[in-house]
């Protein structure tokens, strides 16, 4: 059951339920509980007519917090799936910040559970036991006698549905620490029978997501942008557009950056876009093609790093790896990504009655255009408003710092009267052409052996377009110089590698960079673990075996890195390949989780490869949602294989020579042959799954296809460098 109500529809519904208890958490943390919707923003609702909401705060773009979330409300209070409901949080930092983040509302870094997982169960079991002392009371017997199960409040010869305590419930106080549930009794947590409560809406068309938005009178608005970064308008002619039928207007943006063009419906925006002549001043604009971008990268790595990362002598490993017996290395390239989610960018904006300024947007991270359009449109924060409602995938794109489609819309808006709301749209086009990217990244690593294959040293040099210098979230991400976003991966691999150094020098950026599904681990993973199947063969040694030689400590990143392993190859029934078909293995920690991956191929790389099977191991914590988290995996597993098969980003003078899905290449469902994935089970506190599978993905494929053909693929995309696929 899905609510997804704005917050004044979410106070409307309150009151239609009649009396309503509502549980959350004050701006200190401490949880806080009334009778009365309008003085808390809360994490579950529990109205007189017993219906249950519990209030999302992170947004869903198909990795599984609505889903996740509700579960943890519904096992603390005792009900079963259907008996709850979910509606998106409004934007509130204040309540429903992401405590891993900071003061800030918001989704990424696969935090969604890791952040709210004692938050939304502590919620629900100060509900639970403010509904049971209330029954008590009505009853005059011990709280102690009582459970509250499957809706139902029963004990001490008694019966009732919670709905009947609720009002005398909301007068009590809220419980300091309620009683969290012991695992021996959970019911939905770990249940690998819960379904994602989206899936029916979602199937049967009645899901909202942004490009759904239809208000009333509203109006399509488009953005003609320049073809390359930097650019700016200086003017243009629409005489072409006015004979459109449903052309409205064009005007300038007042920050320049394009066009705004206004109509009835999107293909009249369109055609109209199309139609202008406009006017560019390039003087400040790219002009690099991607050749030049890679000659400074592959430069970079042949200089001295800028940055000592981890504070090593690097003379002394340098030493150690001139003096090993076999040195192993390798350079590779990483090209420009586009995100590509099947929803293009949109979002709507309207005035409210009260002259405040409502959004409709599938929002990532609600603060930051929160706060722009605060600035926008001179309204103190609270008179700005976010109802979040589904998004299309993201895989990060939603959640640029800069707000970018958001601060577009805001400002196109502001070119008008505000009589009608306007829903900005973005093409397909627009999104692979004039968006964010995950940035170019070059590797170059020098690995030392000795005669019994041992390492003795490991010099990595990381060269690339750092994505959080300059933005909001520096003075989180970057320290003394260095990026962590750019390094991740390398530098904290739990592999124990004796004498190591990192650096990292940064590089001009192209284009506007931003973070991609699993960040700077979709090129630190396949450099490290390339690399330790190209040691391993050196070496002659077992891929698998040399692997667990450098997690052999007590800790647990070495214990739960070392036991994924172990488990994905033991289920993919490692070295054993039928015959025809190769295996490549990698294993990677990303966001506190654990994944290993056994790719199975069959060809060979000139005669085209064919990927039959991927065995999956992740240790995520405690498994929430079974269904959500090999989901997730899958996703992970498909958007890191797609990508490095045939996709790439490149500039031509500054301009993206991409246009659309037939010239970048989504994954196909054929692509893959079949994907197995194993739980560890584990007591630890859950952590992220939105991008833990994506890591190994690639360099798995990529030690398969070396086992079969005898080919390291070192500069991506595959298909470009001499890999043909079936």
């Amino acid at each position: 059951m899905t609510v997804n109500t704005s917050r004044r529809g979410f106070l409307k519904g309150a009151a239609a339920a009649g009396a309503v208890l509502v549980v959350g958490v004050r701006p200190d943390g401490a949880l806080a509980a009334s009778g009365n919707p309008s003085m808390l923003t809360p994490f579950v609702q529990v109205g007189s007519d017993g219906s249950v909401i519990a209030i999302i705060k992170h947004f869903e773009m198909g990795q599984g917090p609505s889903t996740g979330l509700t579960t943890l409300i519904a096992e603390e209070m005792g009900l079963t799936m259907d008996q709850i409901g979910y509606d998106f949080a409004p934007s509130n930092p204040q309540v429903y910040n992401n405590t891993l983040f900071g003061p800030m509302q918001g989704t990424g870094g696969s935090t969604a559970m890791a952040n709210s997982y004692l938050q939304y169960r502590q919620a629900g079991a100060a509900a639970r036991e403010m509904l049971l002392q209330a029954a008590a009371q009505q009853w005059g017997v011990d709280a102690s006698a009582l459970s509250l199960q499957d809706g139902v409040v029963s004990g001490a010869g008694n019966s009732a549905p919670l709905g009947e305590f609720v009002e005398a419930a909301a007068t009590l106080d809220v419980p300091t620490e309620p009683r969290l549930k012991d695992p021996s009794e959970f019911r939905l947590i770990g249940n690998p029978d819960v379904r994602r409560l989206d899936s029916p809406a979602k199937g049967n068309g009645t899901a909202m997501f942004a490009m759904d938005i239809q208000r009333p009178n509203q109006m399509i608005a488009m953005i003609a942008r320049p073809e390359q970064q930097r650019a700016t308008a200086v003017s243009f002619d629409a005489t072409g557009a006015e004979g459109i039928k449903g052309f409205i207007s064009a005007e300038i943006l007042p920050n320049k950056a394009g066009v705004a063009v206004f109509a009835e419906n999107t293909w009249a925006a369109m055609q109209a876009r199309d139609a202008l002549d406009i006017e560019w001043d390039t003087s400040n604009a790219e002009t690099r093609s991607s050749d030049q971008i890679e000659q400074q990268i592959r430069a970079a790595l042949d200089a001295a790093p800028t940055y000592n990362v981890n504070g090593a002598d690097v003379s002394e490993v340098q030493a150690a790896v001139d003096g090993a017996d076999t040195v192993v290395e390798e350079t590779f390239y990483f090209p420009l990504l586009a995100h590509a989610p099947m929803e293009p960018l949109n979002c709507t904006i309207e005035q409210t009655e009260d002259g405040g300024i409502l959004m409709h947007d599938g929002c990532q991270i609600p603060t930051l255009p929160h706060g722009a359009m605060a600035e926008i449109f001179g309204l103190p924060f609270e008179k700005v408003q976010i109802k979040t409602v589904l998004a299309g995938g993201s895989f990060g794109r939603r959640a640029t710092p800069q707000a970018d489609y958001q601060v577009e819309a805001a400002l196109a808006f502001s070119l008008t009267d505000r009589s009608r709301p306007v829903h900005l749209v973005w093409s397909r086009e627009d999104d692979l052409r004039s968006g964010y990217y995950r940035p170019a990244f070059g590797h170059k690593v020098r690995v030392g052996l000795d005669g019994e294959g041992n390492i003795v040293g490991w010099e990595h040099r990381i060269a690339g377009q750092s994505i959080m210098k300059g933005t909001p979230f520096e003075a989180f991400a970057v320290h003394d110089g260095v990026d962590h976003s750019s390094v991740e991966g390398t530098v904290d691999s739990p592999y124990q590698i004796p004498t190591a150094a990192f650096g990292l020098t940064d590089t001009d950026k192209a284009t506007s960079t931003l973070w991609w599904r699993a960040v700077g681990h979709t090129h630190t993973a396949y450099v490290m673990e390339v690399m330790m199947d190209m040691a391993a063969k050196a070496a002659g040694i077992d891929p698998v075996d040399f692997r667990l030689a450098y997690l052999t400590g007590d800790d647990a990143d070495q214990t739960r890195k070392a036991n994924v392993l172990k488990l994905a190859a033991e289920k993919a029934n490692w070295g054993n390949a039928p015959d025809g078909r190769s295996q490549g293995i990698a294993v990677h920690k990303s966001f506190n989780s654990y994944v290993a991956e056994v790719v199975e191929i069959s060809g060979n790389a000139d005669e085209g490869i064919k990927i039959e099977k991927v065995t999956c191991a992740v240790d995520c914590g405690v498994a929430v949602n079974p269904d959500v988290i090999k989901a997730q995996m899958e996703g992970g597993i498909g958007y890191g294989i797609g990508h490095n098969m045939r996709d790439k980003i490149t500039l031509t003078d500054g301009v993206v020579d991409q246009f659309n899905f037939p010239d970048y290449e989504p994954l196909r469902i054929s692509d893959i042959g079949e994907i197995d994935v194993h739980i560890v089970p584990s007591a630890e506190p859950p952590t992220g799954v939105g991008e833990p599978g994506t890591p190994p993905a690639a360099p798995a494929l990529a030690n398969a296809i070396a086992a079969a053909s005898d080919l390291r693929v070192a500069t991506l995309p595959m298909d470009d460098n001499g890999v043909s696929f079936v």
